[in-house]
């Protein structure tokens, strides 16, 4: 390899962090209205992006949790580093927290 076949150190690279969190909901309720009490606050939010944002908290909990994910924390204080671009969802699983084939995600 050649110096000239080597990326320049001034042009972007871009990396793919996939990240898989299994979060237990434990008091729905609490969530729902912390999750709403954001939305209301969100000052960001359109009119008809905080309509849509309180039906998907209305309809299930999942909706709530995604209200929560803030990816430009997770990478904010990083020297060097500009979040490009960010999407993410959270969905109902199947957890099982005995069954061994998911013990590679367990928190220590």
């Amino acid at each position: 390899m050649t110096s000239t076949d080597l990326p320049e150190q001034d042009a972007p690279r871009y990396v793919r962090l996939t990240i898989e969190l299994i979060a237990e909901i434990t008091d729905e309720g609490a969530l729902k209205a912390a999750a709403l009490t954001q939305v209301a606050e969100d000052e960001y939010l359109e009119d008809d992006e905080r309509a849509q944002a309180v039906e998907a908290i209305e309809v299930d909990p999942t909706g709530s949790l995604a209200h929560f994910v803030d990816p430009v924390a997770l990478l904010g204080d990083i020297p060097g580093v500009e979040l490009a671009s960010a999407t993410w969802e959270s969905a109902s699983t199947d957890y099982d927290p005995d069954d061994e084939s998911w013990d590679e995600y367990e928190v220590q």
